[in-house]
Order: C-alpha cells, then structure tokens, then sequence
C-alpha cells in the first residue's frame, strides 16, 4: 500500500492550463492510478484565491472519491476564527485529517502564540499538525521561519502534539534530523525535495542526506512518504524512494502505516 501524504490541487507549473478543480481532480486520480496510489492527502493553501481553492471547496470537490484526504491550511494572516470553528466541525466528520501551518510563507514563527489554538485544536481531535520547513517555493518566502529548529520549541511546549515537518526541511536536514531525534512527538515527510523529477546527481546527494538524519536519528519510525505532487512528479520519487536503504519493517511504515494511523485513514 501506499499513502501520499502531501499532494496539492493549486495551479502550479504542471497544471496551469487546466483551470477547473474538477479537472485538476481527475489529473491527481490519474497520476496515483498510474503509480499505484492508494490514497492522498491534499493540503489547502495558506491563501485562497482563483488559483487556490479554499479547504471548502476541496471538500466539495473531493465528495465523489474515496481515497482523498484534507490537510487544511490555517495562517495568521488569513484565516479567521470562523474558519477554525468550522475546520472543528468538518474535522468530527472525518472530513479534515489535519491542520497545516505554513510557516516561511506565512512570516510568523511557528512557535507564535497565536498558532497555539490550532494546536490545542489538534491535540483535542487527536490529529497532526503539518508544518512547512525549508525553502519555499515563493520568492515572498522568508526562511528564518520556516528553519525546522523553529519546531523545536512547539515540540517541547505541546509534547501531546502529533507534528509533521514537511520536506525535511531541506536544506536544513541536518536541524531536521536533531529535532526529529531529541522529540518523539515529531514526524516528517520527504515530500518536495525536488522541482519536477530527480535527475542521477541530485538523487545521489539526497540519498546520502537522507541516509545520514536515518542513522543519526535512529530507525525511521519517524517517516512519512509525501511527494508534494504536481511540483514533484509521482513516478521520480517512487523510484527515489525505492533506492533508500529501509529495513521492510521500517519502509512499511513509511509508505503507508505512519501515515494511515495519524491521519486516521
């Protein structure tokens, strides 16, 4: 089984021409179909607008498919209480599976107060909380917060928070690889590491960074598949993947278990 954790239905390079969510749908299905995926998790953006659809219209839109899932975005900036009451209640009804916080685009530490009723949000339904670090795909990003040992802090201050860091926090794998070490509340994902496919050079430098935060945080207990999907292409990254060293216990955890217990899928 695999479950992708991160995929997104905003109009990125890959899919600029097709306007409609519906068709962007269609794209998404065809494309886990055509790599054997089960199941993903679509996250929301930190902004809504005629590129980005709200988490309510993904919800709508994902009504008819068995096998999606919603991360739903929340910023500072742009959400508002009334969004969050109604992610509680879309979240009693299985519709949301967690929360993202997109820290580096949005310019708020992670560890800033007023983050801290999404995560009492999280701790309260029993769902993760996903965390943007390391580059960002905008220029208007800004990387001092989006640097994974920002997470330290919300780690130790929420020690019942399930905590995602999203890509690693490449390039900043080697803070990532300490904090997923010294907090067992924290979890990461290896969606995002690329734009578009992996060629062999690049591969081969993120293979051996990924190899070095797996021996020096320990069995991958920790890990979760995600592509970040159409940035990065599906079939690139099963093939990335494949070529990590995992012993099969572990790598079942990281294409599917992982991810089906703390989404609860």
């Amino acid at each position: 089984m695999i479950i992708d954790c991160h995929v997104h239905i905003n109009q990125y390079e890959l899919t600029q021409n097709v306007p409609l969510l519906e068709d962007r749908l269609e794209m998404l299905e065809t494309e886990m179909a055509n790599n054997n995926v089960d199941y993903a998790i679509i996250l929301s953006s930190y902004e809504v607008n005629s590129k980005r659809p709200s988490t309510k219209q993904i919800i709508d839109g994902i009504q008819k498919y068995d096998n999606l899932g919603v991360a739903a975005g929340f910023t500072i900036d742009n959400h508002t209480d009334e969004d969050l009451r109604n992610y509680r209640q879309w979240i009693k009804e299985g519709k949301i599976k967690a929360l993202k916080i997109y820290s580096g685009y949005e310019h708020y530490y992670p560890y800033d107060e007023r983050y801290q009723k999404v995560y009492d949000t999280c701790i309260e339904f029993g769902i993760p909380a996903m965390f943007h670090t390391g580059d960002t795909y905008s220029e208007k990003g800004k990387l001092r917060f989006a640097r994974p040992l920002n997470l330290d802090e919300v780690a130790v201050d929420n020690p019942e928070l399930k905590i995602i860091m999203c890509h690693l926090g490449n390039p900043w794998i080697q803070d990532a690889q300490e904090v997923l070490y010294k907090n067992k509340n924290v979890y990461a994902d290896v969606s995002g590491l690329v734009i578009g496919s992996f060629d062999h050079f690049f591969e081969k430098m993120i293979k051996e960074k990924v190899a070095e935060l797996i021996n020096y945080a320990g069995e991958p207990r920790y890990l979760l598949y995600g592509t970040d999907w159409p940035i990065s292409s599906m079939d690139s990254y099963l093939n990335f993947v494949a070529k990590l060293t995992i012993k099969k216990e572990y790598r079942n955890l990281f294409m599917f278990e992982n991810a089906k217990n703390l989404f609860k899928i």
